[in-house]
């Protein structure tokens, strides 16, 4: 069993698919970086506010009876939309690499083997053997 586990640990595919998933958090680290960094600031510019802390309040901070603060409530919708333009652009570079990969692949495939002697030809060698 360790034997089959061992063979399988160090499979080409599996190594790959690690290599791919530490690959793909670190790509992901740098998008969330190009995100927060430049693409929030500038669409923050529409908004005259810090994109990734637009939110919708729906009950303020208020001091209860016995003086303690209760937070308030609020919708973090600039965060949200700042993950999602963060999935589209992680998406598209995965498609794209896909499309790569994918164009790579159709032109390693092997040139078709030659075709074998036709019909007629067979049965002319055939013809001919049968004369001698």
């Amino acid at each position: 069993m360790l034997k089959e586990f061992k063979e399988f640990a160090l499979k080409g595919n599996l190594v790959d698919i690690a290599v791919a998933f530490v690959m793909g958090a670190a790509f992901s680290k740098v998008v969330s970086t190009f995100t927060d960094g430049i693409v929030s600031p500038l669409i923050g510019l529409l908004f005259k506010a810090d994109f990734n802390e637009l939110k919708w309040v729906i009950q303020d901070a208020t001091v209860n009876d016995a003086g303690e603060a209760v937070g308030e409530i609020a919708v973090l919708y600039g965060s949200f939309i700042t993950s999602i333009i963060d999935f589209i652009i992680v998406a598209f570079v995965m498609f794209m690499i896909i499309k790569g990969l994918n164009k790579l692949k159709k032109k390693e495939e092997p040139a078709p083997a030659p075709a074998g002697p036709t019909q007629e030809e067979l049965l002319a060698e055939i013809r001919d053997l049968l004369k001698k």
